[in-house]
């Protein structure tokens, strides 16, 4: 219980310097609507990972996060919901589990995340990073989504993660790294975007005068 507190203080305490610097980069209107892009194979972790991490984002940490399940309606557009969500969002959670490499829209959400350049944090739930590769049942994938897939699978195999067992996992455990990891991140995000924002106006500043 002790740890959990910590750790959970310390998610509070980055939450509260993300919004102070949020105040200070852009105003309420102009805010994405998306903070952190859930990236799961539904088959395998729609009714209890990703259900679960969605609602704790949500409704623990104060975020906005996006999981089709819970952010499409029916006559949605996969792409048309899907891509926009991914290239507004701060971060994003890949969640990768057994199924997760036979799924073309998992594939695809990943390496536009990576494409996008966004800061993403892996979840091998039930895999490790060694396990994840395209079968070749699949081949019947087009050979330049093939090419994007296997590079964002390798980019993702590299980038330090979370690990879960959902057989034998702590879930109280499991939610508070999960916590830390997201704040941690959005916090770099935010911050990030503020020293950009104060090299422009400094720029601009000198421009003007000049």
């Amino acid at each position: 219980m002790q740890r959990s507190a910590i750790t959970s203080s310390s998610a509070k305490n980055v939450c509260n310097q993300i919004l102070r610097l949020r105040r200070q980069i852009e105003p309420a209107k102009n805010r994405t609507p998306c903070d952190v892009f859930i990236n799961h194979r539904g088959i395998d972790t729609k009714r209890n990972v990703a259900g679960l991490l969605y609602e704790h984002i949500k409704n623990n940490l104060g975020l906005q996060p996006f999981l089709d399940s819970k952010n499409m309606k029916p006559g949605d557009k996969l792409f048309d919901k899907i891509d926009p969500a991914i290239r507004n969002c701060k971060i994003g959670m890949a969640i990768f589990s057994p199924q997760y490499c036979d799924s073309y829209f998992c594939l695809h959400e990943l390496s536009l995340m990576m494409e996008s350049k966004k800061r993403v944090i892996p979840v091998f739930c039930d895999v490790k990073p060694s396990e994840l590769a395209i079968k070749d049942l699949n081949v019947n994938f087009p050979n330049k989504d093939l090419e994007k897939f296997n590079l964002a699978l390798e980019e993702a195999k590299y980038t330090v993660g979370l690990t879960f067992d959902t057989l034998k996992g702590d879930w109280s455990e499991f939610l508070v790294k999960a916590s830390d990891a997201i704040m941690k991140n959005l916090y770099e995000v935010e911050r990030e975007k503020l020293i950009h924002r104060k090299i422009y106006i400094r720029r601009k500043q000198l421009l003007h005068n000049y």
